[in-house]
């Protein structure tokens, strides 16, 4: 009688099973991302059909919710009258500068606040009481400080992006292993390589989400700084449409402005995958 404890007398299909389970797992994995695609791949067209079906019923006054073949139309005279290279020109600069500067001052004060317990103390209750007001609260103090200039325009984006990275660095600085800190110190590393070899590269992966987050945020600002009497832009000419009655170019406008902070958003992600491997 065969011995049922050696491997030989184990049965082959017992055997396989892990590995049948496993590719089991991938197919029915594979599926799901073939699923999900095709799902995301629709759901815009879907979203369209069933909007032009509803401003075609007439449900609502067209003028004010226009179809989006009417919407179309509008961003095509936008295109070919030159005028939405010159505001979309215009607002990217203003996001452009004001991003660049609220991350070097964010990632800045939150390297300070994060290492130091003395800076955390006095700036730190400062920032939070300032964080939870909106940029748009500040459009009428910003056109009495800066008048029409674009100097106003961008403080009131760096004062958007500028508590998302701090919060996020400082957050991530204090995250930061004090083992790996402590190893450095004993080595004799220098306190300005401390801060940027090992602190600043441990605190990345929790910095790049805030700066991605701040991405959306300085897009969301520009509007209160477009409110704050712009000439150009797309919010400027989304006001202008309103005021004109011109309902399908404001939602051509709204468009653009997704459109535009979601391809920026994307380019972001794309390049942090590479620069942050090691999350």
């Amino acid at each position: 009688m065969a011995d049922i404890s050696t491997p030989a007398a184990l049965s082959p299909r017992g055997g396989g099973a892990l590995p049948a389970a496993g590719a089991k797992r991938r197919r029915n994995a594979r599926m799901s991302q073939r699923i999900n695609m095709a799902v995301g791949l629709v759901s815009i067209p879907l979203f369209l059909m069933v909007w032009q079906l509803i401003a075609e019923a007439r449900i609502v006054n067209p003028i004010l919710f226009p179809a989006p073949t009417e919407v179309a139309r509008a961003a095509l005279e936008w295109v070919t009258s030159g005028l939405f290279v010159e505001d979309a020109v215009a607002s990217l600069k203003r996001v452009a500068t004001g991003y660049l500067v609220g991350s070097v001052v964010g990632v800045g004060c939150g390297l300070l606040t994060g290492r130091s317990a003395f800076f955390s103390g006095l700036l730190g209750p400062l920032f939070q009481v300032l964080r939870p007001i909106p940029p748009i609260a500040f459009v009428s103090i910003v056109i009495l400080w800066f008048g029409l200039s674009e100097g106003g325009k961008v403080f009131l984006i760096v004062w958007g992006v500028f508590f998302t990275v701090w919060l996020s660095t400082h957050l991530g600085v204090q995250k930061v292993d004090q083992g790996l800190v402590r190893a450095a110190q004993m080595l004799g590393t220098p306190r300005r390589r401390l801060v940027g070899e090992v602190v600043l590269l441990s605190a990345l992966p929790f910095i790049v989400v805030g700066l991605r987050t701040a991405v959306g945020i300085s897009f969301y600002t520009l509007v209160a700084a477009e409110l704050a009497g712009a000439f150009a832009g797309i919010f400027y000419r989304i006001q202008l449409a309103q005021q004109n009655m011109q309902t399908g170019l404001v939602f051509a406008g709204l468009a653009a402005l997704g459109l535009i902070s979601f391809i920026a958003d994307r380019c972001f992600a794309m390049l942090a995958q590479r620069l942050v491997w090691w999350r």
